[in-house]
């Protein structure tokens, strides 16, 4: 019975010490590959994508955020996907939005947590395959997504 014990507690102790180990913040590095992972490695462009998000955030908790981008919306020329990545959230990964033409106007509104002030980036990729991006600095006077 003992033994048993033992092995519970050191696995509960080597779980939490992964949860401690888990780094707070995504890198640079990290939003680098999520964005080359998304795009499939072509390069974004700036330009038509638009940002509309607060410079200055008073609450890191829910953000609102729009992303629309300019495309007429056709079969021909459409948006695919839009997404959103931030540089220092646990995860660079905020969200994507799969469109059609049938979306009939490229534009997405959501909320966002923002673990501090960082850069958020918003990108499109067209029917095309041609990438598009908008990158902008935030700063959050009180954070969210921070652990422990």
């Amino acid at each position: 019975m003992t033994s048993r014990r033992r092995d519970l507690l050191c696995a509960a102790a080597a779980g939490a010490a992964l949860l401690v180990a888990r780094p707070a913040a995504a890198t640079p590095e990290a939003l680098r590959e999520a964005v080359a992972a998304f795009t499939g490695g072509v390069a974004p462009r700036p330009g038509r994508v638009r940002l509309d998000l607060a410079e200055l955030v008073e609450n890191g908790n829910a953000v609102p955020v729009t992303v629309s981008v300019q495309s007429p919306m056709t079969e021909a020329d459409h948006v695919r996907r839009i997404a959103l990545f931030t540089e220092r959230n646990p995860d660079p990964g905020v969200a994507v939005f799969h469109l059609s033409p049938r979306n009939g106007r490229a534009s997405v509104s959501t909320r966002m947590r923002l673990a501090t002030s960082q850069q958020v980036v918003a990108l499109a990729v067209m029917s095309d395959g041609s990438c598009w991006q908008v990158a902008m600095d935030v700063v959050v006077t009180l954070a969210a997504c921070v652990e422990g």
